[in-house]
């Protein structure tokens, strides 16, 4: 039987087999399971973002309300009904926190600022250079003791500093440092350096020595070596272990209670004699001071972080 050229005739598809059928059901399976993976990721995500933002609420909260307070009258502040925002704005807190003095015959605000800044900036400096030269000699070197040497910097660490009190005191006592900004430098130093060091030592072994290698081969001395490659490397490293330091110093409180009293006291003790010199505690006043404690922290918090960012790009090695 013969078919017109001008015929065309459509081909049937063939018979599904099972086959088929099992191919097109696996597909679309897997195509369900990577959605459904897909949407409990989301949601997995979406979980954590609220657990992360309540977390930060809780943390940042107590330090808004102190600002709050601080800008607060006092009448207002021991109300029932606290209002979230200062209505009623006033600095009188602030100049009651700046120009009274702790207590009778104690330090007030601004003496008590330049005891805390000499410390602690002295403990930064100090602190930063002896770390760093260990820090160098433990993770560069090797020699006997070094084992010893480690060890024993985790295990202070791990002691707290409330159980060597007296024994802090009774030293500090012998070498009558009693009531000196030195003293309690001398004890800060001695509670950072361990950690500094440890810290430190991390930075130093992330670096290859074999840049230093290349750098000398390039025409360098060891020491240009060091200063021009290593140490632009370490620079963040020193700048976080310094923010540590400055914050552990800034705000360590029972040992400067313990060694200082009257005209040499440090911010925290005199946070705490402000607070108590009086029956009817001033709350404004005190949520001023604590306002003002907090700022010399943040802004050396803002400086140093661009050193941080600096350092990180300048330690790059150019081709």
């Amino acid at each position: 039987m013969s078919i017109s050229p001008g015929i065309q005739i459509a081909e049937t598809p063939g018979p599904v087999t099972t086959s088929t059928r099992a191919a097109t059901t696996i597909g679309d399976g897997g195509r369900l399971g990577r959605r459904a993976g897909r949407a409990k990721g989301r949601a997995g995500r979406f979980g954590l973002n609220v657990f992360a933002l309540l977390v930060i609420v809780c943390s940042v909260f107590p330090v808004y309300w102190m600002v709050n307070m601080s800008f607060t009258p006092p009448n207002q502040i021991i109300s029932r009904n606290p209002s979230f925002l200062p209505f009623d704005f006033t600095f009188k807190n602030y100049v009651t926190a700046w120009t009274r003095e702790a207590a009778p015959g104690q330090t007030d605000f601004p003496h008590a600022l330049a005891s805390s800044l000499t410390v602690a900036l002295a403990v930064v400096v100090v602190g930063a250079l002896i770390a760093f030269l260990a820090s160098i000699a433990i993770a560069r070197f090797a020699f006997r003791g070094r084992v010893v040497f480690i060890v024993s910097v985790l295990v202070v660490q791990m002691v707290p500093g409330e159980a060597m009190m007296f024994t802090i005191y009774n030293m500090v006592d012998d070498w009558r440092l009693m009531n000196t900004l030195v003293g309690l430098f001398i004890v800060h130093l001695a509670a950072v350096v361990p950690f500094t060091i440890w810290t430190l030592r991390g930075f130093v072994r992330g670096v290859p020595a074999e840049l230093e290698e290349a750098a000398q081969i390039d025409g360098c001395t060891k020491a240009q070596a060091f200063w021009k490659v290593t140490f632009p490397l370490l620079a963040p490293g020193l700048v976080a272990t310094g923010i540590f330091a400055f914050i552990q110093s800034w705000n360590e409180f029972l040992m400067a209670l313990l060694l200082l009293k009257g005209y040499n006291l440090t911010l925290p003790p005199w946070l705490n004699s402000f607070q108590s010199a009086t029956e009817a505690t001033n709350w404004g006043a005190v949520m001023a001071g604590s306002t003002l404690i907090t700022l010399p922290v943040v802004i050396f918090f803002l400086f140093v972080q661009r050193r941080m960012v600096g350092g990180l790009v300048s330690g790059a090695v150019k081709g």
